[in-house]
């Protein structure tokens, strides 16, 4: 499964959902984020928690170490599968309203093949598979 940016950070922030989508995402075998995912639960986690960028790093770096989660890399075929997920589900253009993270997250799971782990109900107004 690959796992949005938001379930990264209701798991690390001990948010009320946090057990739940912590339990959805161990029982998957493979798990997967990327980068942007990265970057946008870091800087989530610290807006929400009020902490140091770095504290905030080190707590997403420690869960996705311990999830045994893999981040694979943007290639440009990801990139351009990115911008056609905008196309058709962006802010503006769909109820889905995905913004840039969102539309990376995926084009991430599509290009993986797998179910993607999110939060709220915005990639449920998509054609997405959902974990």
């Amino acid at each position: 499964m690959f796992l949005d940016a938001s379930v990264i950070v209701a798991i690390v922030a001990r948010e009320a959902d946090a057990v739940a989508l912590a339990t959805r995402a161990d029982i998957a075998e493979h798990k997967f984020t990327s980068p942007v995912a990265v970057y946008e639960a870091v800087l989530g986690l610290a807006r929400a928690r009020g902490m140091p960028i770095s504290a905030a790093e080190d707590a997403v770096d420690q869960y996705l170490t311990r999830a045994n989660a893999q981040i694979i890399p943007i290639t440009p075929e990801i990139g351009r599968a990115a911008i056609r997920a905008f196309d058709r589900y962006g802010r503006g253009r769909h109820p889905a309203q995905l913004n840039m993270g969102d539309c990376f997250a995926y084009a991430c799971a599509r290009a993986l093949g797998m179910p993607l782990l999110f939060k709220g109900d915005d990639f449920s107004q998509t054609d997405i598979a959902v974990a």
